[in-house]
């Protein structure tokens, strides 16, 4: 349940899907692809529960928006906005990934238009700001979830900031965003 949580089964096997797709007309993608996932799932299954550098979990990050971009092409954007961020904070590992996981799954997957996932890092005083922003279908057309990932966050964030760190999480102008703030630790 705890792997579950933070990557969802179903992507491995868009992954894999992808990859097969891409042996014979983009070998080299292919192998990208499967190098990214390899570096996620190793991550995951090192997980020890202390502190991450903010430079490894981006770095993680982006190894999975670029599966992502690769599966979905055209309809996936992601705009990072991390310029000057402090890449020696520590963090919860995996803070940010499951965050991009549910906006690409609930927010551009459903749409045939896909959409633009924004991720913005900043540090203001002493709190490290993680602000993740997709699209939000309306209730209608809506994926509901279970809300595991957010919860696993919040866990996490507690265990390791207690009182110190919050997120939110809320529909504002067609767009789902999730915000954390946690206090800025270097190491």
């Amino acid at each position: 349940m705890a792997l579950q949580s933070r990557i969802r089964p179903h992507f491995l096997f868009n992954s894999l899907n992808t990859v097969l797709g891409l042996m014979r007309s983009e070998p080299q993608l292919a192998e990208t692809v499967l190098e990214n996932l390899a570096e996620l799932y190793r991550a995951l299954l090192s997980e020890s529960g202390v502190l991450s550098r903010l430079e490894r979990e981006i770095a993680l990050a982006r190894a999975y928006t670029e599966i992502e971009v690769t599966r979905l092409g055209s309809r996936l954007t992601v705009n990072w906005q991390c310029q000057g961020v402090p890449f020696d904070a520590l963090v919860p590992p995996f803070v940010l990934q499951p965050l991009l996981e549910n906006a690409v799954y609930h927010g551009v997957e459903p749409s045939e238009a896909g959409g633009v996932v924004n991720v913005t890092i900043f540090l203001k005083g002493d709190q490290l700001n993680l602000v993740v922003r997709n699209p939000c279908e309306s209730p209608s057309h809506r994926q509901s979830g279970n809300r595991m990932a957010l919860t696993n966050i919040r866990e996490r964030l507690a265990l390791h900031f207690d009182a110190e760190a919050e997120m939110s999480a809320y529909e504002a102008g067609g767009e789902f965003v999730v915000q954390i703030r946690m206090p800025y630790k270097h190491g």
